[in-house]
C-alpha cells in the first residue's frame, strides 16, 4: 500500500513536471516568435512607403484621399504590421512545428515537413492570381461603374487596402484546399470517392463562394473566382486519392 502510493506520488511528480517543462518550452517558443516580429518591424518599417505605393497601384486612374487627420499614420502603421506579420510568418510557423514535433511519429514528421513548403506554394499561389487576375478587372468594374452618370470615383485609402488584403488573403485561403483534402485522406477522414461523388454540389458551392469572396455583382469577375475554385476541387479529389494510396479503404 505505501509502495503504491509512493508510485502514484512519482508519477504524479512526472506529470507535474512534463507539464512545467511544456509551460517552458511555450514561454521560449513565443520568446523567439517576439524577437522575430520585433526584427520584421523594423525591417518593414523602412519599405512601408514603397508597400503602399504597390498596393494603390492597382487603382489607376483615381484619386486616392484619405477624410481623418490621424486616418493615414493608421493607415500606415497597419501596414507595417501586417507586412511584418507575413515575414515574420515562416518563423511563427516553425516554432509551432518545432513545438509539436516531440509528439510525432517519424512517418508524421515526415508528412508535415513535406507539407508545409506545399502549404506556403499554395497560399502564395492563390495571393497571385488574387492580385495580378481578379483585382485588376474587379477594380476596373467598381472604380468606372459610375462614370458613365457623371460621378467621378475617389476612394478612401484605408478602404482600398483593407479591401485588397482581403481578397489576397481569401483567395489564399481557398487554395489551401488540395493540402487540406489530402491531408484529411491521410488522417482516414476524406475519401476521394465521396468527394468526387459530390461534384455537382462543388460546382454549386464554387460559385457561391465566388459570390461572397467577390464583391462586384457582375458574373464575369464571380466567374474568375468560381471557376478556379471548382478546379482546385477537383485537384482536391486527386490529391485525397494520393493521400490515400496504398490504403485500404471501405467499400
Amino acid at each position: 500500500m505505501v509502495a503504491a502510493t509512493k508510485n502514484k506520488e512519482k508519477t504524479d511528480k512526472e506529470k507535474k513536471l512534463t507539464f512545467l517543462e511544456h509551460l517552458q518550452e511555450i514561454r521560449r517558443r513565443l520568446v523567439y516568435c517576439v524577437i522575430a516580429l520585433i526584427v520584421t518591424v523594423a525591417i518593414s518599417f523602412i519599405f512601408t512607403d514603397r508597400i503602399i505605393h504597390f498596393l494603390i497601384s492597382q487603382a489607376t486612374g483615381v484619386d486616392i484621399i484619405f477624410t481623418q487627420p490621424t486616418e493615414m499614420f493608421g493607415v500606415w502603421f497597419k501596414v507595417c504590421l501586417y507586412s511584418a506579420l507575413v515575414m515574420a510568418l515562416p518563423v511563427f510557423v516553425s516554432q509551432i512545428v518545432m513545438f509539436i514535433r516531440p509528439a510525432l511519429t517519424r512517418k508524421e514528421r515526415f508528412y508535415l515537413y513535406t507539407l508545409m513548403p506545399a502549404v506556403l506554394l499554395c497560399f502564395l499561389s492563390g495571393a497571385a492570381f488574387a492580385w495580378y487576375v481578379f483585382l485588376p478587372h474587379a477594380l476596373d468594374f467598381l472604380l468606372n461603374f459610375g462614370k458613365g452618370i457623371g460621378v467621378i470615383p475617389r476612394i478612401n485609402i484605408g478602404d482600398l487596402i483593407s479591401f485588397e488584403v482581403q481578397i489576397v488573403f481569401w483567395m489564399g485561403v481557398v487554395f489551401e484546399l488540395p493540402m487540406v483534402t489530402f491531408f484529411l485522406s491521410k488522417i482516414g477522414i476524406l475519401n476521394h470517392r465521396w468527394l468526387a461523388k459530390q461534384w455537382k454540389w462543388a460546382f454549386i458551392g464554387s460559385f457561391i463562394i465566388g459570390a461572397v469572396i467577390t464583391p462586384t455583382p457582375d458574373p464575369i469577375n464571380q466567374t474568375i473566382v468560381s471557376v478556379p475554385i471548382f478546379l482546385l476541387y477537383l485537384l482536391g479529389i486527386v490529391t485525397a486519392w494520393l493521400g490515400r494510396r496504398g490504403k485500404k479503404s471501405p467499400a
